[in-house]
């Protein structure tokens, strides 16, 4: 599903980056300046779901992504962190994904992990000294995108990038960069709730209705060299087992994939995975 609807997009972009705050349906629709009933129709008629039902599952995704990433964090700290407190945050959740925050660590913290697009899989992680050896910390640029944004199953990106592509191949040069934002982490939300952005670099000058700058600042880049169907243990292993023992703490914004060569015969690419830290 892409997300056409200018103020839709305006109006996850907040929930996304204020998730961690008390927000409200009047909150967003004040920032989009509707009325909240109003703002509540259209939101639910591009999307599919009701705005409150959407932040209620954007906190919970958030909190679980945190369980996995922040170790010396409590759940209780967590669950505060979100709006919950201790006895509904555990209730809350165990609705949400059927296991409760505890168990749920303790899966996380594991050596290898289920593969959502292959169920039949189950990918083992590297140590952590194999990830570090290859993480760059390095310091981005704002970046300046025309971008989609779906929400939907990540096993379609390549479809939509060849649609994408081909809707602004007029704005493709050769020092364009391809770049996929991602919102979600696919072994914790429902794969066809995932959020994420395509986006092509274009020129200052350029003014289109989509769009956005990409917000630089510290990243941990790895370099990925490999077969599509390999990306996605890479990155949960960066984050299950790199990020935990790095150092450094996850930031509020998202995580970027960066291509830099794409054989699509061979289905392998080369790109940075890059995850915002502090």
């Amino acid at each position: 599903m892409i997300i056409r609807n200018p103020l839709i997009n305006k109006s996850i972009e907040y929930i996304l980056q204020h998730i961690d705050e008390k927000i409200s349906i009047e909150d967003v629709a004040n920032h989009c300046n509707f009325s909240k009933y109003h703002f509540s129709r259209i939101f639910k008629e591009e999307t599919g779901v009701s705005i409150y039902s959407f932040i209620k599952r954007i906190k919970m995704d958030q909190s679980a992504v945190s369980l996995k990433t922040e170790g010396d964090k409590t759940i209780t700290d967590i669950g505060v962190d979100y709006g919950y407190s201790s006895s509904n945050y555990s209730s809350a959740f165990s609705k949400q994904y059927s296991i409760c925050p505890v168990k749920f660590r303790s899966a996380m913290n594991s050596i290898s992990v289920a593969n959502p697009f292959c169920p039949s899989e189950y990918n083992t992680f590297n140590s952590f000294e194999h990830y570090d050896e290859k993480v760059i910390i390095q310091n981005l640029a704002d970046i300046k995108v025309i971008y989609e944004r779906y929400i939907g199953n990540y096993g379609h990106i390549g479809s939509n990038w060849y649609n994408f592509m081909e809707r602004y191949k007029a704005y493709i040069k050769p020092d364009t960069l391809f770049i996929e934002k991602s919102y979600n982490d696919p072994s914790i939300t429902e794969l066809e709730k995932c959020i994420y952005d395509l986006c092509i670099t274009v020129d200052e000058e350029v003014e289109l209705k989509d769009i956005a700058i990409i917000k630089g600042g510290k990243f941990a880049v790895y370099r990925f060299d490999g077969y599509i169907h390999d990306i996605f243990v890479t990155f949960q292993g960066l984050f299950n087992i790199w990020l935990p023992h790095s150092g450094y703490k996850r930031d509020e914004r998202y995580g970027l994939g960066i291509y830099h060569n794409i054989d699509r015969e061979n289905d392998h690419v080369t790109m940075d995975l890059c995850i915002a830290i502090k």
